[in-house]
């Protein structure tokens, strides 16, 4: 576990509260102590510029890196009269670099493993292991989950390197490598 992620878990302890929000300062991050983070958080490239509404909700095994902004998409309105707004990142969701997730009204889910890409601006509800990329966001395809290998792709590796090894043996190099 990453420095940043330890202060991020520590920032909840009152006695530390304080100096733990300055350290975290220092690297750039913002979480509020009303955001609610789950285990296994990992936060690479140190977080730098990370920044977490207060009513963030981050499941376990949460994925951030740099530059990740979780946030209210309307900031000119007053917080005590947008007091719905809420966001929450569900169990091995990834964040990727300067991605933004911003929430206009109600409540604003990144579904179950869905991974959203570098700088995208993620406006709306997402399903379980999608990707979206984009300005605004948009799906843009769907993510194996971890430790599923379809027998389809096994075969088509299978026919890849048997199409290498039969162009390595006639000395020819092949051109279905890709």
């Amino acid at each position: 576990m990453s420095l940043v992620a330890k202060l991020i878990y520590a920032r909840r302890r009152p006695l530390l509260r304080r100096a733990v929000q300055e350290l975290l300062a220092l690297y750039g991050v913002e979480v509020p102590a009303a955001a609610e983070i789950g285990p296994g958080l990992a936060v690479f490239h140190r977080g730098f510029g990370l920044v977490l509404h207060p009513r963030t909700t981050l499941g376990a095994n949460v994925v951030l890196y740099n530059n990740v902004t979780v946030g209210r998409a309307d900031p000119w309105v007053p917080q005590e009269l947008s007091r719905m707004e809420r966001i929450v990142v569900e169990d091995g969701a990834v964040l990727c670099s300067g991605a933004r997730v911003v929430c206009k009204t109600g409540v604003l889910t990144v579904g179950r493993g869905t991974i959203v890409g570098a700088n995208a601006v993620l406006t709306r509800s997402t399903g379980e292991n999608e990707i979206w990329a984009g300005v605004p966001a948009r799906r843009v395809g769907f993510r194996r989950p971890p430790g599923r290998v379809v027998a389809q792709d096994r075969a088509r590796s299978t026919d890849r390197a048997s199409s290498v090894a039969a162009a390595s043996d006639s000395g020819r190099p092949s051109s279905s490598v890709r």
